[in-house]
């Protein structure tokens, strides 16, 4: 259980209290993303079940975005820096937030992370978030948009057992399709119908980190956000010297 936003639980956090840091967290997202905007920053929420894919597929993603655009990182864990190092490896500017015994990041965490080597120079900003299909999708960020990535070995009611994370996502990857061969009972209609459920406007794209199948396809939905983000900033140059 997070003891810094108590899940919806009353006994840990009062309502009225949890009320306040959600306002608190909002007004802080907005300051966020006028940060992202001025700077022509995309920034994605990546979510989704510990061992999901999400590390994996910013790997394939940073394989496939060599000498074109620009990929920084933020990795959200209650404990080390090993995604970060991933990401670094993989030639990622990659920054660690370790949360202790919060399940989710934050709105403060980010900002504060923004001054710790994020640059300016930056196309696509991937946060991480803590592996967890419940609270990271009740704490705005400051992000242009949410993803959610849900693995095949997850099974294909996962959307319907945790409604709110797939309500708010723009995009959800079904990772891990390479899997499907040793999973002959999977049933894709079933994940797509769960999908279609919950979510306002339903837009799975099918990927594998490990064969790149569907990267493709991810790169451009990728582009397409960074064109619509780019028209969102409007005409105004990069605030190189300003403070976050």
């Amino acid at each position: 259980m997070c003891d810094t936003c108590g899940c919806g639980d009353t006994r840990i956090v009062p309502v009225d209290v949890q009320a306040r840091l959600l306002d608190a967290n909002d007004r802080t997202a907005a300051h966020n993303r006028a940060h992202f905007r001025r700077r022509g920053v995309a920034a994605i929420n990546l979510m989704g079940s510990p061992g999901a894919g999400k590390t994996a597929i910013l790997e394939a993603t940073a394989r496939a975005l060599v000498g074109t655009w620009r990929m920084a990182a933020m990795t959200g864990d209650l404990e080390t820096a090993r995604d970060a190092d991933r990401l670094r490896s993989a030639g990622i500017n990659a920054t660690a937030i370790t949360t202790g015994s919060a399940c989710h990041l934050d709105a403060e965490m980010v900002h504060h992370a923004l001054h710790s080597g994020v640059s300016d120079a930056t196309d696509y900003l991937f946060i991480e978030n803590v592996g967890n299909l419940v609270c990271p999708a009740i704490y705005d960020l400051g992000q242009a948009v949410n993803v959610v990535a849900l693995s095949v070995a997850e099974g294909e009611d996962k959307p319907l057992k945790y409604p709110v994370m797939f309500r708010t996502a723009d995009l959800v990857l079904l990772t891990k399709i390479d899997l499907l061969a040793a999973l002959p009972e999977y049933d894709r209609s079933a994940v797509y119908a769960a999908v279609a459920r919950v979510m306002p406007a339903p837009h799975v794209l099918e990927v594998s980190a490990r064969t790149g199948t569907g990267i493709d396809a991810w790169l451009a939905w990728l582009g397409q956000l960074r064109t619509a983000n780019a028209m969102a900033a409007g005409p105004q140059p990069h605030a190189r010297g300003e403070s976050a």
